[in-house]
């Protein structure tokens, strides 16, 4: 099997020489990059399996060079980790709202990395989907991520994508929302439940242009479902 590899975006030398040694010795092929600028050439020559980001970097900082990378049909599915900081919910918050797939705190222990590395590849691994799903009207193409009903284009967030091709692959099934947190945010993220609720909200809204806001149904005292029949 093929080394996965793993680029390190991170202006402190201590910092990258630390993740190099740690990732290298836990099998993974690893790449270096200072700043976004060096960063980019690397992913469009040899896209890696994850990006570990820092999110105070000089120039482009990390969270902007995320969104840069979401907007990027190439690259809009590679997983990446935040390191940061910034410990506040609110900034965990923005960092997974704008595509992150998981976030590490500094400082941190090689051991934790390298194991948070290895669940996030796991986790993603699955979601590399190449099949188009279609739901009566909605469709969900996962190569040119895109998502529409009757042809029309359907706008989402990262996160609000990620909660319908949860959904999609999980039909008519029922799921807490500690459920839906470790399925699309991942178990080592520890946010308030209410979370999934703002963004079941949104994804709610986002498919309602097109009058289908009736997928993601709510299940009273257990959590919620996607279904195409009526809501009982």
């Amino acid at each position: 099997m093929a080394q996965q590899s793993i680029l390190v975006i991170d202006d402190e030398p201590a910092i990258r020489d630390m993740l190099n040694t740690a990732l290298d010795a836990a099998g993974f092929q690893v790449k270096l990059a200072e700043d976004a600028k060096q960063a980019y050439p690397i992913i469009i020559d040899t896209p890696p399996d994850l990006i570990l980001l820092d999110w105070m970097m000089p120039g482009t900082s990390g969270i902007e060079f995320l969104r840069k990378l979401r907007r990027e049909e190439i690259n809009i599915n590679i997983p990446v980790i935040m390191l940061t900081a910034k410990v506040e919910e609110t900034s965990k918050i923005s960092g997974l709202d704008s595509g992150a797939d998981d976030y590490i705190a500094k400082p941190f222990s090689p051991r934790e990395l390298v194991s948070r590395v290895k669940a996030v590849l796991r986790r993603t691994s699955g979601k590399n989907l190449k099949d188009v799903i279609k739901v009566d009207a909605l469709t969900f193409d996962p190569i040119s991520h895109r998502v529409s009903i009757n042809d029309q284009s359907i706008p989402l967030g990262p996160t609000e994508y990620k909660l319908l091709q949860f959904f999609l692959t999980h039909q008519e099934r029922v799921y807490t929302r500690d459920q839906i947190l470790d399925y699309v945010w991942g178990r080592n993220v520890y946010l308030d439940e209410r979370t999934v609720d703002v963004h079941i909200r949104r994804l709610r809204k986002a498919i309602s242009i097109a009058g289908q806001d009736n997928y993601v149904q709510t299940v009273r005292g257990a959590g919620y479902r996607f279904s195409t029949q009526v809501n009982t």
